[in-house]
Parts: C-alpha cells; structure tokens; sequence
C-alpha cells in the first residue's frame, strides 16, 4: 500500500516510510492511496474477536505485509495489555440506545492511549530494525503528551520532546507529563497556547536543518498516519458490540483536532455502517462553525474547562478536505493558504458533501457543567468535560432514537477535577480519585522548561539535549 500526501508534491511512501515521515515534505498529511475495503460479511463475522485480534484484521492491510503477521499481532498485543479493563474499549449505557464507549482505559486514562501505546511500539520495532535513532517531537493540548511519553519512555531508539501550553493544561495532565523522568524525555512548556504548540512542531519539521547529523523528526501527534489508524479499530469493535453492522450505528465525538472523528469516517468509507457523524466542540467552535455556517475562520482562543479541545487550527480536517475536493492536492494548497491567511469558505458542492456525513454542535462551560451534572443525578455516572459536551451533543443533533449512539468518552473524569467541582455546585458530586497506579501523582517529582514561544529557542533546547 502507497501513502499519498494531501497537497500532491511529496513522494508517496510505503507504510514504515510513512510511519517516520509524519507530515509530508510538502506541509501536506500522508493519507492511504486506496482504503481498505469490508463487507458487511466480513464485519460481522468478527463479531466474537477480542480487541487485539479485531485491531489485527483492521490494521493488517494498510500495513500490506511489511510487518509480518506474527511481529505485527506482537505490536498489537504488547500496545493494550497495559489496559485496566479487560475488554479495552468497554460501554456503558446512560439512556434509551444511548452509549459511552470508554477509551480511558489505558495507562494515561485518555483514549490517545490507543494509538500512542500502539506507536510506541510500532516505532520501536521499526527502529531496532533499521538500527536507527530519532527524535519524536509532538504538541499537546493535555493528553497526547503524557500517553506519547508513556509510549516512548521505555524505548531505547527515541527521544522525546513534548511541547504543552504552559499553564494551559489541567494539573492532572501536567504531571502526568512532567513526572516521568526517564533520561529521553524532554517537556517543554511553551509561553503560547496549544495552535503554537502545534505551529511550532510543524514549523520544525519542515525545516530539520537544526538536528545533529542522522536523526530526523517523527511525529507522534495525529499528522502522523499511524495514530489515525489505530483509531479506526474501536469503531468497529464499539458497533459489533450494539449490532452492527447489520444495523447502523452513530457517533458523538468530541474533537478539537479533527482526528478522533477522522477516523470514523474512515471507518465508514471501509465499509462499517455509519447513520451520523456529530463532532462535538465547546467555545472553540471552528469545526462547528464550518459545518453549520460554512465560516472556518481563524478567531481568538478561548481557555475552557475541557482544555483537550481548546483548539483553533484543526489539523487532520485537510485530511477530509482532500476528500470533499476531489483528492485534489493544487485545491488543498489554496484552501490551506487562505486559511493562513486567516479564513476560508468550503464550495457549496464540498459543504454538501460533507452535511451528508456530518453534523456539529457547541457547547460552552456552563452547558458542559450543567450536562455532568444531570447525568450524574440521572444515572450516577460521572463524565469527564470533554465527554459531557459529546453525549450532550449526541442528544441534541441524533435524528432517531431507534439508531443507536455511540458517544466516545475520551478521558477519565479525575483527570479534570476542576470541572468537576463546579459541576458539584449544582449538585452534590464527590471529587473524582485517581486510579491506583497514579494515587501518589502530587507527589511526584516534576521536571520540565519553561520556553518562550520563539523557534530558536526550542530548537537550542532540543540540540542540546541530543
């Protein structure tokens, strides 16, 4: 299988190139040349496979044999056994055909945790093979970093730096991150909010002039090809487990970044039986605004108690566009500059096509908080912000309640406890605990430097720290 890159001017890789590569030479995102392709047949006769046997049989063909069999089942199988359930992607249900899939399982409690533990392990394998040492480097809105750092820790190939908004992040998500003190990784907390974070990985890969002679650059955010992968599989596993796919299924996502509900959709044109796509934001509401005006235009970002989405450049949605254009890549590099230059507007063939697979919706922090709150009093069951705004989402924009909705609970509630004590004003919530394995978290030493928002400075951190 061939790797093709959204704005047409890079070289189509293969899927260990792919893997290393991250963004395209060209500022494009590495996409599939075809996608896999699934009948309902197929689909449904997974239905008995555990999590790891059904990541194998949706992740084998983009692979295409460069990995053998055997090693690749080893990846996938070391990748969840790190997981607290044992069913790695477990659901719960809080209404009539209304469901959370629970992807904090993993050691991060976040779901970044089912690509991340599965790329540290890929990148390992693909390293000690090539007998080859990089430096990843990624940005974190709060949970990529420390499931990134949980991946890469243990490797003996990389070092990793991690760029989070400083002060920007929960404390939760911030030690998570700054305590691990592994000699190989770095935290870096930029003097900016997460778009520079994100501005300025992007900004280091296009120009590498700065590492020591024979390392390169990985990505570990979803620019790279391998993460949007990885989450491709629990669509399938969380619509096997309500009756697919000889029923359809929907899905409320609460996204910033565009790749958790990317995936979806992916999962969908390979052949899983979608009726609704929802993405769910909170105030910062440029893929809302997209969808339901057609306005993608770049506005001040505004810090909210669900900071995992406190987003404004959504990455992986010129993966979509590439799609809704006609894989034309001269068309990305328009629309992409006109939205550096601050705003772009989608055709109305482009809009259209994409209203038929989704809709949006925002909600801000007194909706969020108002939604913990009645769900906890309904049913006792404590959402984390992020999930509260997709499940509020879900109940708003679903068109039927004979279909099945899926919402993706992207992070455990004791990860954001601020939130959670505002939802208690309303009514009475204890504060969430850690699990066992973090008990000792605020007690942890902390280690990371504080930069400022400036290229030069980071990557003089970065060389010298190689």
């Amino acid at each position: 299988m061939k790797f093709i890159s959204t704005r047409g001017d890079a070289p189509s890789l293969n899927f260990e190139e792919v893997v290393l590569a991250g963004l395209a030479s060209d500022g494009g995102l590495y996409v599939p040349e075809q996608l896999p392709q699934f009948s309902t047949e197929e689909i449904a006769s997974w239905a008995g496979l555990s999590y790891p046997e059904l990541a194998f049989k949706v992740i084998s063909p983009f692979v295409d044999g460069e990995i053998p069999d055997q090693d690749l089942e080893n990846i996938i199988a070391k990748a969840y056994s790190s997981f607290r359930h044992s069913a790695i992607a477990p659901l719960v249900q809080t209404g009539h055909n209304e469901w959370v899939l629970e992807l904090f399982q993993g050691p991060t409690l976040a779901f970044k945790d089912f690509a991340l533990q599965f790329l540290g392990h890929l990148l390992d394998y693909i390293l000690s093979k090539q007998q080859q040492k990089v430096a990843v480097m990624g940005a974190t809105s709060g949970d990529t970093g420390s499931a990134a750092i949980e991946g890469c820790q243990r490797c003996d190939n990389i070092d990793i730096f991690i760029l989070h908004p400083h002060g920007r992040v929960s404390e939760v998500q911030r030690r998570q991150m700054t305590t691990v003190l592994s000699d190989n990784v770095f935290n870096i907390a930029l003097e900016g909010n997460f778009d520079d974070c994100q501005n300025m990985v992007k900004a280091s890969f296009t120009d590498q002039s700065f590492l020591p002679e024979g390392r390169q650059l990985v990505a570990v955010n979803s620019i790279n090809w391998a993460r949007i992968m990885a989450q491709i599989v629990y669509y399938f596993y969380s619509s096997l487990a309500v009756g697919g796919p000889h029923r359809r299924v929907s899905y409320s996502v609460p996204t910033g970044n565009f790749g958790d509900i990317y995936a979806g959709y992916l999962a969908m044109q390979m052949g899983l039986p979608v009726k609704q796509l929802i993405i769910a934001t909170n105030q910062n509401d440029i893929l809302h605004r997209c969808i339901s005006e057609n306005d993608h235009s770049k506005r001040a970002l505004s810090q909210s108690l669900a900071p995992s989405m406190d987003i404004m450049v959504s990455s992986n949605f010129e993966r979509l566009l590439f799609d809704l254009y006609g894989r034309d890549g001269d068309e990305i590099k328009r629309l992409m500059s006109e939205f550096e230059a601050g705003s772009m507007r989608l055709s109305d063939n482009a809009l259209a096509t994409a209203r038929e697979t989704f809709s949006s919706f925002r909600l801000d922090d007194d909706g969020m908080l108002e939604t913990i709150s009645a769900v906890f009093a309904d049913t006792g069951y404590l959402l984390d912000p992020h999930t509260a705004i997709g499940l509020a989402a879900a109940r708003s924009e679903r068109t039927e309640t004979e279909t099945p909705i899926i919402c993706l609970a992207t992070a455990h509630p004791a990860k954001f406890p601020d939130a959670v004590i505002k939802a208690s004003e309303k009514r009475a919530i204890s504060e969430p605990s850690l699990p066992h394995h973090m008990s000792d978290l605020w007690d942890r030493e902390e280690r990371y430097q504080i930069l400022p928002n400036e290229k030069s400075a980071v990557h003089k951190f970065i060389q010298e720290n190689l």
